[in-house]
């Protein structure tokens, strides 16, 4: 893309210009252009034109940039170049969550696939985990087993209507934390748990949904209701979203799912409908594929033309071989053990005494040790604490503190 600048003589109306759109066309000979009237900052006029070769980016040169090596926030994804050539990285905890949308072919995925990719860079697993939702099976497929995910990578619709609802939950617990240490946001709770070596740190986390207009078919009030509630709480707590989608109608993005999602990333679409439901202003018809977009940062009144960048199968696969063999995931649930997560705390479990016995011998009991000790998901190990609790063996929540543990072994024998 070549942009031209160009400035009119005083007393020139700038729709003047932008009217003259088709005959700027013809006297080019391009085959399409786009009118940016006026360049934000400049008080000129920016007429782009597409180049006739076409040169790729790849992420590579993007991640050995200055802009990404020297970001310090562990949230930095590469998205481009911009139409100077000056590479554009954003960071999540400002987003601090993004809609992607465009027509099929456009380029959505692959700049999916360089946001997580970028993620896998710059961030441990101790520090960001992930929640990845592909309904359509295929897209998010070779990320599963990595040790940012907090389950494997969900496919069913139903079962990612649970996860949304857990993400929800883990975002309430994480306000109760910081209600009992009395801190505001993540970053400060982290610094206090160092500070004070009480508890873990809470990592950041990344919730994608490659395709939503299929949720929104399943189940679109709850959906969209967990979707406003994460979008409107959950950046001060470090929850994140990036929503894509290829169908950008009001009855899939809605009022309030765009209202609460500030950063946006259109691509090629094929109706000034679809640009105005996106970004809220036409433009987004013009594009010209293959990663060509327009994004509107948070606090931006107007987008930004760049050139996304390209990851292929081989870099993702090579990426993600490397991470698998830095460590084994630890999920914290399974798809199955989602879907019974609305269930009651039933007595039965063969592994209560057990976990008694550990947390007695540890003179501790915290749900992330169960996990870790009995390799077990999240959902049952908290079931279990809850049980324990109820039985009176341990103290009720402090916190980020692990509880206390009110029995010995021999208490233990005369409750069996």
């Amino acid at each position: 893309m070549t942009r031209f600048e160009v400035h009119p003589e005083p007393g020139v109306k700038v729709n003047k210009i932008t009217n003259l759109s088709d005959d700027i066309k013809l006297s080019l000979s391009a085959k399409d252009i786009r009118i940016e009237a006026p360049i934000p900052g400049k008080n000129t006029i920016g007429i782009e034109v597409p180049n006739l070769h076409s040169k790729m980016v790849f992420l590579r040169e993007m991640i050995r940039s200055s802009a990404f090596r020297d970001n310090p926030s562990p949230l930095t994804a590469a998205l481009g170049l911009d139409i100077s050539g000056q590479p554009v990285v954003v960071d999540l905890q400002k987003m601090p969550h993004g809609l992607i949308a465009g027509a099929t072919g456009s380029g959505k995925s692959v700049c999916i696939n360089t946001i997580l990719v970028s993620l896998m860079f710059k961030a441990s697993p101790d520090e960001v985990k992930m929640l990845l939702i592909d309904p359509k099976m295929v897209e998010l497929a070779p990320y599963n087993h990595i040790p940012h995910l907090v389950s494997p990578v969900i496919t069913d619709a139903k079962t990612a209507t649970a996860a949304l609802k857990w993400v929800v939950d883990e975002m309430e617990r994480r306000y109760e934390l910081f209600a009992h240490s009395g801190v505001r946001e993540i970053k400060r709770f982290n610094e206090l748990v160092k500070e004070k070596q009480m508890g873990e740190k809470l990592p950041y986390l990344v919730v994608v949904i490659d395709e939503l207009a299929d949720l929104m078919m399943v189940a679109p009030n709850e959906v969209e209701e967990s979707i406003c509630r994460i979008a409107q709480k959950a950046r001060a707590c470090g929850i994140h979203l990036l929503i894509a989608t290829q169908r950008p109608s009001v009855d899939v993005i809605t009022g309030l799912i765009k209202a609460n999602i500030p950063t946006r990333i259109a691509f090629s679409v094929s109706s000034q409908v679809d640009s105005r439901t996106i970004i809220d202003m036409a433009g987004a018809e013009k594009l010209l594929g293959k990663g060509d977009m327009l994004f509107l940062e948070n606090g931006s009144g107007k987008p930004t033309r760049l050139q996304g960048n390209f990851v292929s199968d081989r870099e993702i696969d090579q990426v993600v071989a490397h991470v698998r063999k830095q460590r084994k995931p630890v999920f914290l649930f399974e798809q199955e053990e989602l879907m019974l997560q609305g269930s009651a705390i039933t007595d039965e479990d063969e592994l209560f005494m057990d976990a008694c016995r550990f947390a007695i011998e540890q003179n501790s009991a915290s749900t992330s040790s169960l996990q870790r000790r009995f390799r077990i998901g999240y959902n049952r190990a908290a079931r279990l604490i809850d049980m324990m609790e109820r039985e009176g063996m341990i103290s009720g929540a402090k916190g980020s503190k692990p509880r206390e543990v009110l029995m010995t072994l021999s208490d233990l024998e005369q409750l069996i």
